[in-house]
């Protein structure tokens, strides 16, 4: 019941804020002397906090400004400063005279306006979704990191893991299976595992890998951010939303083609057109094909794309959007080694096991199918110069169709001796892993109800932006699986072996090593066969979250703001229902407004845990057992610039992360449970993104993190490695080579423990992988060259698996823009 008087008490809240007192607006237009309008210029009433940035078209508007006398200052890197006297009516728009700013380096006859070349085309100022609220990075206490769609074509991107290699303190843990409900990547972000559920703030749960063609930027969000996401889509150490792209109110696009390495074919295409004349009404249609062989012996994977955008403005107050995509894939199975679970280690690193990374140990004839779609609706209507509703909904399914397997060791050569059936043979040191299948028929359906108001108002002299929301969520998980079987052994180890028990394998002959160490049977009509007899899942779970929010932005003065934020979730499952409280605090203060800020964040998560049974079958009747939630809280202190006239941008942070409520088995009571476990998380982080020089840009990371679960000691297999760096700079000339650029950069990750228990530690070396480009960008088409892992480095990822990445590959895009 307790429930009940959270949720009323969050609507006696909301009913609390009234609309805003006597205020009045300004609106105006930034140009050159030339006439040319000036993108991003920045417009700020001077003494406050009220300020904007120009559009495109070098237009601004300020709203909620108290009546009164004022100065405007606007301001853009490498022009003189202007500045002008204004007055304000309340309930009036006072409209201001063209601003004209004046370079302060050269004539302006000379000079032809198309952006801000200054400004690093990899950094995104602001975000509308981070806080649910349109707030800029700088005043924001949350840590957040911004890929953007310019550095994606730039460095000729063609899949999302690829994509989040630009974001500091993530890395990837686990490959896209296409497997039912969870079959997208698993990643790392301070210590806990995540994947990429979030599109433009709502659900889109996705069994593959999301196509990067729609992709506008991808937003990295630090942190357990419960309060203003729920518990269902991400995790303690943060979340992945990608923002897609967007009409325009002009005709315009891009066809692409990139070709590459492992027999890579991809068409893009980007058209944008207006439905009416003025613009009022457009579509934006992204598409994309692609096909591409494993880097392995067998292995491909082969996806269609479309995601029609359909914008329309009514007028002034009244807007729609609609998003939607369409995808779907064939591929088969990343190879995937599952080290023994029960037993201890006799392999601690890849030199000991000797795996061979060319070998996918799979079939083109056993693939799995991932359709996919994806609907997104939103409406805004302003109610007032201060507030606007935001009614916002979302619904996709995501499915799961055809063969998964993965390896599993479960017998060990070693010392000359064969654990099988307890034989001994004349063996050389090596493994076995068994082979697991089964017939993967899956759907997730999700859909998703927000509706939010968002204010910018005062009371008395204080300026408060607000969004107060009410969520709902379902998903529905039908599973219609087969269950598993084993389909053959393969043997990992020397290959000069020559003596294997022909129990195992059936006869080896040296001369066809890479074929006679797999006994599985992997044609289609002999999976079929081996399966005929399994069972099948047929289960239906259905979860759902009723969410009640309200987070507010105060501007105690100018240069001092505070974050308070408070979510409910009522969460109902299958005989499961609980409900959580999730509190978010944060506080900036700013002693270069606008330059520089520090910040101190508390931050909440939770996460429901499902009834078990406990007690010893072999005694009698288990009992079935209810948990409150997990828990997780993060204090962060960190500061974030903004320097050199906008040409560096940087955040430098340290978090502590601590779990607690983790369910474990009672140590003293073997099938007993008890709600007593701990884990910690801390660490620090550090981005730039920086045009040191007209022409450079810059993008940099840095994290450590250090965690450990308390009662053992160890360091969990989700945290990744300890330290992680990643670099990416490019140079575009001018004079007699304008349009031609060079890029280059890479990552490095440290040692990684992707199995570490009581049995033993198996430890991943550290690498660093280094890329390069060059491109060149003309009026009507670009030309982009890339070479990813120069040195052709043998690396891995895992999470009590074993993956082998990418060796030396090369793609070249072309581009024809109209």
């Amino acid at each position: 019941m307790h429930q009940k008087y959270y949720i009323m008490f969050l609507f006696m809240l909301m009913a609390t804020i009234g609309f805003s007192q006597a205020t009045g607006n300004i609106e105006g237009n930034v140009i050159s002397s030339n006439g040319n309008p000036i993108a991003n210029a920045n417009v700020n009433v001077l003494g406050t906090s009220l300020g904007s940035e120009t559009n495109r078209n070098g237009e601004f508007v300020i709203k909620a400004i108290p009546q009164g006398n004022y100065t405007l200052r606007v301001s853009y890197v490498g022009y003189e400063n202007k500045d002008l006297a204004f007055s304000v009516q309340a309930g009036q728009t006072t409209e201001i005279p063209a601003v004209i700013l004046r370079n302060n380096e050269e004539d302006l006859d000379e000079v032809i306006i198309t952006g801000n070349a200054n400004i690093n085309s990899f950094a995104r100022a602001k975000s509308q979704y981070v806080a649910k609220l349109p707030l800029k990075d700088i005043e924001n206490p949350q840590v957040y990191n911004t890929i953007t769609g310019e550095l994606l074509e730039q460095q000729v991107i063609t899949s999302f893991d690829d994509a989040l290699k630009n974001a500091p303190g993530i890395t990837k843990l686990w490959e896209s299976t296409g497997r039912g409900s969870d079959g997208a990547g698993y990643f790392s972000i301070r210590g806990f595992a995540v994947q990429p559920t979030l599109v433009n703030g709502l659900p889109g749960l996705t069994n593959g890998s999301p196509d990067p063609a729609n992709i506008e930027s991808i937003e990295v969000i630090k942190g357990p951010s419960g309060t203003l996401y729920g518990s269902s889509l991400i995790s303690y150490g943060g979340l992945i939303n990608v923002v897609t792209k967007k009409p325009y109110d002009y005709f315009g696009g891009n066809i692409s083609y990139t070709m590459g390495s492992f027999g890579m074919n991809r068409v893009t295409a980007d058209v944008n057109m207006p439905l009416d004349e003025d613009g009022d009404v457009a579509l934006r249609v992204n598409t994309a094909y692609r096909k591409q062989n494993s880097f392995q012996d067998l292995g491909f994977s082969e996806s269609f794309f479309v995601a029609p955008s359909l914008s329309y403005k009514v007028n002034n107050r009244l807007s729609f959007l609609i998003n939607t995509e369409f995808y779907t894939s064939e591929s088969t199975n990343p190879a995937m080694l599952f080290l023994d679970r029960g037993a201890p280690l006799k392999a601690t690193n890849m030199d000991e096991l000797g795996y061979d990374p060319n070998r996918s140990y799979t079939s083109n004839d056993l693939t799995l199918k991932n359709p996919n779609y994806s609907l997104q609706g939103q409406m805004e209507y302003k109610l007032s110069d201060n507030w606007t509703s935001q009614t916002v909904f979302s619904r996709s399914s995501s499915k799961s169709l055809g063969y998964y397997s993965y390896l599993y060791e479960t017998t060990r050569f070693y010392m000359g001796r064969t654990e099988v059936e307890g034989s001994v043979t004349n063996l050389d040191e090596g493994f076995v892993f068994t082979r697991y299948m089964n017939n993967q028929n899956s759907t997730t359906l999700t859909s998703d109800i927000q509706q939010n108001f968002i204010g910018d108002f005062k009371i008395g002299d204080l300026r408060n932006r607000m969004v107060v929301g009410l969520d709902y969520f379902n998903r529905e998980t039908i599973d219609n699986s087969s269950g598993y079987i084993a389909n053959g052994n393969v043997y990992i180890g020397d290959a000069s072996l020559q003596n294997v028990n022909e129990s195992v394998f059936g006869r080896f002959d040296p001369a066809n090593y890479v074929r006679n160490n797999d006994s599985g049977l992997l044609s289609e009509a002999s999976v079929n066969n081996l399966l005929s007899g399994v069972a099948l899942n047929n289960s239906t779970i259905t979860e759902e979250v009723y969410s009640a929010y309200i987070s507010n932005v105060l501007n105690i003065t100018p240069k001092i703001s505070a974050m308070a934020s408070l979510r409910i979730d009522q969460f109902e499952g299958e005989n499961n229902s609980q409900t959580a409280l999730s509190p978010k605090f944060g506080l900036v203060y700013q002693p270069i407004l606008e330059r520089v800020s520090v910040f101190v964040n508390y931050m909440d998560g939770f996460s429901n845990v499902d009834p078990r049974e406990q007690g010893n079958p072999a005694e009698g009747a288990t009992t079935t057992v209810s948990f409150d939630p997990e828990r997780a809280k993060q204090l962060e202190v960190g500061t974030k610039l903004n320097l050199v006239k906008d040409r560096v941008s940087a955040s430098l942070s340290y978090y502590d992360i601590k779990v607690s409520n983790i369910v474990m088995e009672d140590m003293d009571r073997p099938f007993y449970y008890v709600q007593e476990g701990e884990q910690y998380s801390r660490g620090f982080e550090a981005s730039i993104t920086a045009t040191p020089v007209d022409g450079l840009n810059v993008i940099a990371g840095y994290s450590y993190n250090e965690s450990e679960l308390e009662e053992s000691g160890l360091r969990p297999e989700t945290a990744g490695p300890k330290n992680l760096a990643n670099l990416w700079a490019s140079y575009s000339f001018a004079g007699n080579l304008d349009g031609f650029g060079i890029g280059f950069g890479g990552n490095y990750a440290g040692e990684n423990m992707i199995f570490n228990r009581n049995l033993g530690t198996f430890t991943l070396s550290s690498y660093t992988v280094l890329n390069a480009a060059v491109f060149y960008n003309a009026e009507k088409f670009s030309v982009n060259l890339k070479l990813n892992n120069l040195t052709n480095e043998e690396y891995y990822n895992g999470w009590s698996t074993i993956n082998p990445q990418t060796p030396r590959n090369f793609a070249a895009s072309f581009t024809y823009k109209f």
